[in-house]
């Protein structure tokens, strides 16, 4: 058989064999980061529990930073394909919604979707942004990743005509962004001891009676919110 249908034969193969290795890495770094912290978690720790070589962590990832920005990004997505999370399936839905109020509703819960996976990850992305000046430059460009997907969904709303006629799109991705913000789910998930279903709901109709130009009318119960 030719060299080269060998190749084309087991490329495939190979190409499976590293992503698996890949998988093992980030799963590994994700079990490590969240029992131990950032600092404290090392790249041979991490290929020990990968059951890997170091040298093999370095070759896919090249130092720790990459490796636990490998494994937001797919604790965000929820797998590693290698699609943007603004073009995913659920995102050409929001966008194929014709009414803004339901748009707005599959917006939310994509977003408790991801929440509830990053979440705990988040205080061990903050505590090496306070460490590691590339991580804190990593989490500045992740806020504006998140303030330019919530930009998208402003300009979603307001192609439907769903915007109230006093509110700039840019006015409503400030609001977007600070409402479906990762910190207040955190504070009233972690802190408050909300569900995430509750903050979703709060989150929800709060987003609407402030962007949409027809408030829509649901029912409340108010007092299935964790009192103070």
């Amino acid at each position: 058989m030719p060299d080269n249908v060998k190749r084309a034969y087991r490329a495939p193969r190979r190409g499976q064999q590293a992503r698996d290795t890949r998988r093992r890495i980030v799963n590994a770094a994700h079990l490590l980061f969240l029992q131990h912290g950032y600092a404290a978690t090392t790249l041979e720790d991490i290929a020990i529990d990968a059951g890997v070589a170091v040298q093999t962590v370095y070759f896919h990832f090249g130092n720790k930073r990459t490796v636990l920005k490998e494994v937001m990004d797919v604790a965000s997505v929820g797998d590693d394909e290698p699609v943007p999370l603004l073009e995913r399936d659920w995102f050409d839905e929001i966008r194929r919604e014709p009414d803004p109020s339901r748009a707005l509703t599959a917006w939310v819960a994509s977003s408790r979707a991801i929440y509830e996976r990053v979440a705990p990850l988040l205080r061990v992305v903050r505590d090496a942004a306070g460490s590691d000046a590339e991580m804190a430059a990593q989490w500045t460009t992740n806020q504006d990743q998140r303030l330019t997907a919530h930009r998208r969904l402003a300009d979603v709303l307001a192609d439907k005509g769903g915007l109230r006629s006093d509110l700039s799109v840019e006015r409503a991705s400030d609001i977007i962004f600070a409402l479906l913000s990762p910190e207040v789910f955190v504070l009233l998930t972690n802190e408050r001891g909300w569900t995430p279903a509750e903050w979703a709901q709060w989150v929800d109709a709060s987003l609407a009676d402030t962007l949409l130009q027809k408030r829509r009318q649901r029912a409340r119960n108010l007092d299935s919110f964790p009192s103070g």
